[in-house]
């Protein structure tokens, strides 16, 4: 009995290093206007919209094993035709847009839809309808908010929830975005810029100058005269000569003016996009100088990144599908084998090893001569 004692008094799981009862949360989660402004950065900068798509498809293809092969079979169709959303079919579509929202807000949030004893459905929750909240130093709750006020979800073991980078003692992933909002300023507003000095120095405009002489017409009539010839024909499609009586200069305006240059400041700009976005820059459609030796270690780069991003997917990936199998009445064993990121990477590792095994090979041949010296 002293057993079953000590045994409820460590039922209760606490952390020590955190702060007991109510506290201010240590982060802000990211608010309704921050995802707006997440949104409406991919809409205003092409590259990073083309950076969070590339991701999206070079997180590459993944395969399900299980003991039992009828359970691997089913699973394996239940992962191709599951229906995702409305319009959606096949767990990839999940994925694909559940890490969408989870690198442009740094937190994402799916459903299982359930009926029957079994899944129906994967659903793709709208962050702008959720609230995160606080549960204790390990747990989170997932508030719906609606017109009356907020509800909790009642089963939460059927959510599925990921963050991005979360701060320590946090809930709430950080945007990769985070931190681009104010050099896509600085670049946008060189973009416009450029348009309209563009719109001013490309688009001549004239400057005619009549002085007219002491006698006839009246200088008011002169000029309202020689302004209409003017603009008739600089409106027409044919070629047509403007005369004019008296002394009269015509000067282009803004012919003459240099436009500032904008590749270096545009290149900064893009640069700290890039670095923060973590694709090289050749995959962006930049053609910036770089040599084959600087180009491989991009894309050993590159492979770590989208190594991480599998490594927040296959949580996700391994709950649904120890779900579908407690559903089905298999036993809820599964592992997750994601595909190499490219050929690239397949031909590098078999050369590895060829190599590894021609050093071991000679090592061996060594030891052997060794001995039969000593012999």
């Amino acid at each position: 009995m002293g057993f079953l004692k000590r045994e409820e008094k460590l039922a209760a799981v606490s952390v020590q290093s955190g702060a007991q009862g109510w506290t201010l949360p240590r982060s802000l989660p990211t608010g309704r206007g921050e995802r707006e402004l997440y949104r409406r950065l991919r809409e205003t900068v092409p590259i990073i919209d083309a950076a969070i798509y590339k991701l999206r498809r070079l997180i590459g293809e993944y395969d399900v094993h299980c003991p039992d092969p009828d359970a691997e079979r089913r699973l394996r169709e239940f992962i191709d035709n599951v229906q995702v959303g409305a319009a959606g079919q096949g767990m990839d579509s999940f994925l694909g847009t559940y890490l969408e929202e989870l690198l442009t807000y740094g937190s994402a949030v799916g459903e299982m839809v359930v009926s029957g004893g079994q899944i129906r459905a994967l659903y793709n929750a709208s962050l702008d309808d959720l609230e995160l909240m606080e549960d204790g130093p390990l747990g989170v709750k997932v508030l719906v908010c609606e017109p009356g006020g907020k509800r909790e979800c009642p089963y939460p073991e059927l959510l599925l929830l990921s963050a991005l980078n979360p701060p320590s003692g946090s809930p709430w992933g950080t945007s990769l975005l985070r931190g681009l909002p104010f050099v896509s300023e600085l670049l946008m507003k060189i973009y416009h810029a450029l348009g309209v000095n563009w719109e001013r120095l490309g688009n001549v405009r004239f400057a005619v100058t009549c002085k007219p002489d002491s006698g006839g017409f009246p200088a008011a009539d002169r000029a309202r005269k020689m302004a209409e010839e003017w603009k008739k024909a600089m409106r027409s499609r044919e070629v047509n000569d403007f005369v004019a009586v008296g002394d009269v200069s015509i000067k282009a305006i803004g012919a003459d003016n240099q436009m500032l240059d904008s590749d270096v400041p545009v290149r900064q700009m893009l640069e700290q996009i890039v670095a923060k976005l973590g694709l090289p820059p050749f995959l962006l459609g930049l053609s910036w100088s770089s040599t084959e030796r600087m180009s491989s270690q991009q894309a050993d780069v590159l492979t770590s990144e989208l190594e991480a991003y599998r490594r927040l997917l296959t949580p996700v990936i391994r709950k649904v599908c120890r779900t579908w199998l407690t559903l089905e009445g298999y036993p809820a064993e599964c592992e997750i084998e994601w595909d190499e990121i490219t050929m690239q990477d397949e031909v590098d590792h078999a050369n590895a090893r060829y190599l590894i095994a021609k050093a071991r090979q000679l090592e061996l041949e060594l030891e052997q001569t060794g001995k039969e010296r000593e012999e």
